[in-house]
């Protein structure tokens, strides 16, 4: 398990990480329908189309991966002067990935795979591709392209279709070199030394076995993986192992093994993808290896439960990873932890405070309209003495870890945190909220806190009270009653 500092430290640097991906790009076209019946012609299913869709792919789905996530990705590679490239690269600019080195015309034809989906099945999978050698001067040029954006990263995504020959491996992994980025490749050849220099080398089980010339037991993963860095010159690899996991091994260190999360399977097409489009994020964000890894199988355990070429967004990485820490009731030191994988997935905070001495059905109530203004509720809670402070003796009736119990069992309410001064104030100026709720007895003007918030780009909502109910009035009526 990642350590959840660690994680956030890593995941909070992704909006500032740019990557670079270099290697053959392809066009994932899908026709999906519904299969009722054998075609009368042949002993085939006939497939009732319901719809059609695209998405970028090889190269490119990499790259769409990492602005899923947030990052800047910069793609170098080439496209034919066709429909297809025309398709693809719609479709990068749609996913915002920058395309300004890819070069597009007709001395190539695009890479695309259309495959034929029926319930989530894969029936039929017709490719259309040339391999072919670019032009050194043309690689060399792209190349340049995409290193003047000096990413933190750069990933060598090869299906050997013809972008990365050797000459173009050599100039990004010198590139990479030059800039201190580390250099990942995602390998379709079985000599493994062509990438010489790279930092890590992400092959599946097949590909690793293809180099080793034989089927590998799941304990001679490690080795045969250290064995093949040392004849090859490269740090480090990580083994896919589908169901397996990964496999870590790195020069000089003990190997570590990260079982597959446990997902229902749909669709492993991209997967590769996901895990070294996450793996160089890490790294160019300040993970570890292993790090890095980790939140690579998280990924790759979202992505395939879907069906096609998938990307996972920030909000289902942090999910995935359940890594938030238990519990409502927040000290201060939880409650940045809280903030930050709030804030990392997106979601909308809101804010109110309040003694809730005597918690009643006004309170649930305000609470929950509260609730309903975003994605998560944050409770202040005023302290004992400063309760007794704004009160007067006697008060509070329940002590504040009750109170805090209280609130913290309502559904509504996800998390509690106390402050012991007369209002909000500092509170509000650590969380700064995007909605900041009191009741409609107040007027604007009068709420504690409504600069910093306005400021901050959030505003203050007023919601209304239920009559008849306070705790003051409830005190009374309990104390008339004895």
């Amino acid at each position: 398990m990642i350590p959840a500092g660690e994680a956030i430290g890593v995941l909070g640097h992704v909006a500032r990480a740019c990557i670079a991906v270099a290697g053959d790009l392809m066009l994932d076209e899908y026709i999906v329908g519904t299969v009722s019946r054998i075609s009368p012609e042949a002993p085939v299913p006939a497939v009732e189309v319901t719809g059609t869709f695209h998405r970028p792919g090889g190269a490119a789905h990499v790259a769409h991966c990492l602005a899923a996530l947030g990052a800047s990705a910069a793609l170098c590679g080439v496209v034919g002067d066709d429909p297809a490239g025309a398709a693809l690269l719609e479709a990068c600019r749609s996913a915002g990935v920058d395309a300004g080195a890819v070069a597009r015309g007709s001395a190539w034809s695009t890479v695309r795979k259309v495959r034929v989906l029926s319930q989530h099945q894969q029936l039929l999978r017709m490719d259309w591709e040339a391999p072919a050698p670019v032009d050194p001067a043309v690689a060399r040029a792209l190349i340049g392209d995409v290193l003047r954006e000096r990413p933190g990263a750069v990933v060598l995504s090869d299906y050997a279709k013809g972008f990365l020959t050797p000459e173009a491996v050599r100039a990004l992994i010198e590139g990479g070199a030059a800039l201190g980025a580390p250099v990942l490749v995602d390998p379709k050849r079985r000599d493994f030394s062509v990438y010489r220099g790279a930092q890590v080398i992400t092959p599946n089980l097949r590909e690793l076995e293809a180099v080793a010339g034989r089927p590998l037991g799941p304990d001679e993963v490690a080795d045969t993986a250290r064995r093949v860095l040392d004849a090859s010159g490269i740090d480090a690899m990580v083994v896919t192992l589908g169901a397996g996991g990964m496999c870590v091994v790195e020069r000089g260190v003990e190997a570590v093994m990260i079982p597959a999360e446990r997902h229902e399977v749909y669709d492993v097409t991209g997967a590769g993808d996901v895990v070294i489009a996450v793996l160089a994020l890490g790294l160019a964000c300040g993970a570890s290896l292993p790090t890095a890894a980790r939140l690579a199988n998280a990924a790759a355990g979202v992505a395939v439960g879907r069906v096609g070429t998938a990307v996972v967004a920030m909000a289902e990485l942090i999910a995935a990873l359940d890594l938030a820490p238990p519990g409502k009731v927040l000290s201060p030191e939880a409650l940045a932890e809280r903030l930050a994988w709030w804030r990392l997935s997106g979601r909308r905070v809101v804010f109110t405070n309040g003694c809730f001495d005597l918690l009643h059905a006004g309170h649930v109530a305000l609470l929950e309209r509260a609730a309903a203004l975003g994605d998560v509720l944050l409770v202040g809670l005023n302290s004992d003495a400063s309760v007794a402070r704004l009160k007067g003796p006697g008060r509070p009736t329940v002590p504040w870890s009750d109170r805090a119990a209280l609130l913290a069992a309502l559904s509504c309410v996800d998390g509690v945190a106390g402050f012991d001064d007369d209002t909000p104030l500092a509170l509000i100026e650590a969380v700064r909220p995007d909605v900041l709720v009191k009741g409609a007895d107040y007027r604007l003007d009068e709420v504690v806190g409504r600069e910093v918030v306005e400021a901050s780009g959030g505003r203050v909502e007023l919601v209304a009270l239920e009559p008849g109910r306070s705790t003051t009035a409830l005190i009374a009526r309990l104390r008339q009653g004895a």
